[in-house]
C-alpha cells in the first residue's frame, strides 16, 4: 500500500530511555565544497565518515542539506537575470545534488539511507512524506532531506528548523565551520569570544547570524534545542550526538 501520513510517533523520542534519541543535522553547501566549485571528494568522504560514526551510538538521525557550494539563488536573483522564486528553485536543484553524493557515499561504507525531497524528482528521490519519513528512521536508515521547504524565499535553516519539528526530533545540530556562536565573526574579530549557551531571544536580539529569523523564530516558538558546532573537527558529530558540551547551545531559557 503506498505510505500516507500516518504515524503512532506523534510524541518526540525522549533521550532518557523511553526510545532512540532522533536529532536533525543540518548540513551547509560547504560541508560538500566551496561556493561554485560543485562536490569535493575529499570533503565529501570526510563527512560521510563522520556521519557513519555517529550512527553507531544508536540514534535516528535526519539530515537536511543544504546547496551553496552548487549554487546560491538569492545571490543570483541580485544580479537581476533570474527572478528570485526562479533562482530559489535552482537553488533547491542544488541540495538534490548534494543530497544524492551524500548517498551514495554513505553507501559506500554500509549506512543505509534515504534521501526524500520537498521536490518532486521521482526519478532520483523520494517524495518526502513524514510519516514515510519517520518510518525511515524507525528502521535504522539516515534520511537525507533535499529540497528546501519546496517553496522559495525559505532558507535551508528554516527547512531544517521545520523538518525538526515535523519528525519529532529531539535537537536540531547546525554544523558550521566555527566551534560555535561568537559576538562576532572570529575570522574577522579577533576580539570575539564564544558564547556557550544563548536564548533564543538573545540570539534573536543581538541578531547575530545564528540562523536567519524564520528558523530562529519557530525553534524558540516550539521549544526545538539547537547546538551549533564546528563539524570540521573529526569527531564531532558524534561527540554532539552522545551530548558532550561542545560549541554553543540555544534554547528558551
Amino acid at each position: 500500500m503506498p505510505a500516507t501520513d500516518q504515524t503512532d510517533a506523534e510524541t518526540k523520542p525522549a533521550a532518557s530511555g523511553e526510545g532512540p534519541t532522533r536529532l536533525l543535522l543540518k548540513l551547509s553547501g560547504e560541508a560538500f565544497g566551496k561556493a561554485g566549485s560543485g562536490v569535493d571528494a575529499t570533503l565529501l568522504i570526510d563527512i560521510c565518515k563522520e556521519i557513519a560514526q555517529a550512527t553507531t551510538l544508536g540514534a535516528q538521525l535526519a539530515i537536511v542539506v543544504g546547496g551553496g557550494n552548487i549554487i546560491r539563488g538569492a545571490q543570483l536573483a541580485k544580479a537581476g537575470l533570474v527572478q528570485r522564486a526562479t533562482a530559489d528553485q535552482m537553488g533547491m536543484l542544488g541540495t538534490v545534488i548534494n543530497a544524492l553524493a551524500l548517498r551514495e557515499a554513505l553507501s559506500s561504507v554500509g549506512v543505509d539511507s534515504r534521501v526524500m525531497s520537498a521536490v518532486e524528482i521521482s526519478a532520483v528521490a523520494e517524495k518526502f512524506i513524514r510519516g514515510r519519513a519517520i518510518r525511515h528512521l524507525e528502521k535504522g536508515r539516515v534520511v537525507i532531506l533535499a529540497g528546501g521547504t519546496g517553496n522559495p524565499y525559505f532558507s535551508t535553516d528554516t527547512c531544517a528548523s521545520l523538518r525538526a519539528m515535523e519528525l519529532g526530533c529531539d535537537a536540531l545540530l547546525k554544523a558550521t565551520k566555527v566551534d560555535g556562536v561568537y559576538t562576532a565573526d572570529p575570522n574577522v574579530d579577533t576580539t570575539a569570544t564564544k558564547f556557550d549557551h544563548l536564548t533564543f531571544a538573545q540570539a534573536i536580539d543581538k541578531g547575530l547570524g545564528v540562523m536567519d529569523m524564520t528558523a530562529l523564530a519557530m525553534c524558540q516558538e516550539h521549544d526545538m534545542p539547537v547546538v551549533v558546532f564546528d563539524f570540521q573537527k573529526t569527531g564531532n558529530i558524534a561527540a554532539v550526538i552522545r551530548g558532550e558540551t561542545i560549541g554553543t547551545r540555544l534554547s528558551v531559557r
